[in-house]
């Protein structure tokens, strides 16, 4: 794993912990169901083995990084030693569950059903390691045989353009759900037929079709997940939906101002629809040290001013296994619709330092900086995935 060590290291320094808060720490870390709100499972670097293949074709820029995404995703773990260090990963994080990116940003079902193919595979390529589960009350048991679970999420809506009515249109949600998602983003920070994303400065909130989608989403136990969405967007989604909505990897706007960071008016709605803010590993969301003090500091003010049924952990981060390569062949194109755009706070920047004291692999440590801060056992149980199980069980039909 690509500077796991070091990254420890830094992060033990930034918390500099008793050793009796350190072991207590990793031992409660050890003995609790730890459910990662959203992130990514341990990728493979290096480049696909078509790669070049694809470029002499003549093949298109998505054509090639859809053949590196498969091979970072699933292909590459045909390598026995990969599969080795994918369970070294696992185990250094301690984390028993990842709500896992498994559907590309977008609302088209063809582009969202790709990731959710490799990673569907991966799981029974890699059956040492994981156990397909898509109930909630299941996955508790997944963790005492010894085993780690993906329970899949998309970065979207999947809508049919092809339909004549707006019911039609909405179908697929249930068949996603039948495939294993168990969570949607409304947008991915663009306006789309839902609503307004977290980079539209008119925040112009949800819209009618949006609201049935999330009575849709609530009909077939998809969790609605207004991460990326608008302010306004995402407190009319809780507002309206009759289960639980999450903004699964966010921040607080009051530490940063960053455009995925949500008001205080938004967490209170998301908590009276008994849902949670997972906090994320990302400096320039977090604000103030933008390190691993940052996230505890943000934990202990949604825990304190909502409470601690409403805070989880969403890292929005993962580990490479492998040095990644880049190939200067690949023609350079614009960016896709979904990426950041305007005059909005939307920087992801920081220092080494920031970015490995919140690392994936450091998972153990936030448990430990709990520890540190005084929160009674049963309450980090809440906030390191008892809350996210909780939400995923309050919403199935």
């Amino acid at each position: 794993m690509i500077n796991a060590e070091k990254n420890r290291a830094i992060g033990l320094k930034m918390l500099n912990p008793s050793q009796k808060d350190l072991e207590h720490g990793l031992e409660l870390h050890r003995d609790s169901f730890v459910f990662d709100a959203y992130g990514f499972s341990p990728l493979c670097g290096g480049r696909s083995p078509r790669e070049d293949e694809l470029i002499a074709a003549g093949a298109s820029r998505d054509e090639i990084h859809y053949a590196n995404e498969e091979h970072h995703m699933s292909g590459g773990f045909e390598d026995p030693e990969n599969r080795r260090r994918l369970a070294e990963a696992w185990a250094m994080s301690g984390v028993d569950c990842v709500f896992q990116n498994s559907g590309e940003e977008s609302n088209d079902p063809e582009r969202l059903i790709k990731r959710l193919g490799n990673y569907t595979f991966n799981v029974d390529r890699c059956s040492e390691i994981y156990e397909r589960c898509t109930f909630p009350d299941r996955l508790e048991e997944v963790k005492k045989r010894g085993h780690k679970v993906l329970y899949m999420t998309t970065n979207g809506v999947p809508i049919s353009v092809k339909q004549i009515s707006s019911d039609e249109s909405l179908n697929l949600i249930g068949t996603f759900f039948n495939l294993g998602v168990r969570m949607m983003h409304l947008t991915y920070n663009r306006r789309n037929l839902i609503g307004d994303g977290c980079v539209e400065e008119a925040n112009g909130g949800l819209s009618g079709f949006g609201r049935q989608a999330i009575a849709e989403m609530n009909r077939c136990g998809v969790i609605p997940d207004v991460a990326h969405t608008g302010q306004r967007s995402s407190l009319e989604a809780a507002q309206c939906s009759k289960r639980p909505v999450v903004a699964s990897h966010s921040a607080v706007w009051k530490f940063s101002g960053h455009c995925r960071a949500k008001d205080d008016e938004v967490i209170e709605a998301i908590a009276k629809t008994n849902g949670y803010i997972g906090i994320c590993g990302y400096p320039g969301f977090l604000g103030g040290s933008g390190d691993i003090n940052a996230l505890l500091d943000t934990i202990d003010y949604v825990a304190k001013k909502f409470g601690v049924d409403h805070v989880a952990i969403g890292t929005d981060r993962g580990v490479s296994l492998t040095p990644w390569e880049f190939n200067d062949k690949i023609p350079n194109s614009r960016k896709i619709w979904e990426q950041y755009w305007g005059n909005v706070n939307c920087s992801n920047s920081g220092t080494e330092e920031q970015f490995g004291s919140v690392c994936w692999t450091n998972w153990p440590l936030f448990t430990v900086g709990l520890v540190m801060r005084g929160y009674s056992d049963a309450d980090i149980r809440k906030i390191i995935g008892g809350n996210v199980l909780r939400v995923c069980k309050d919403s199935m039909p």
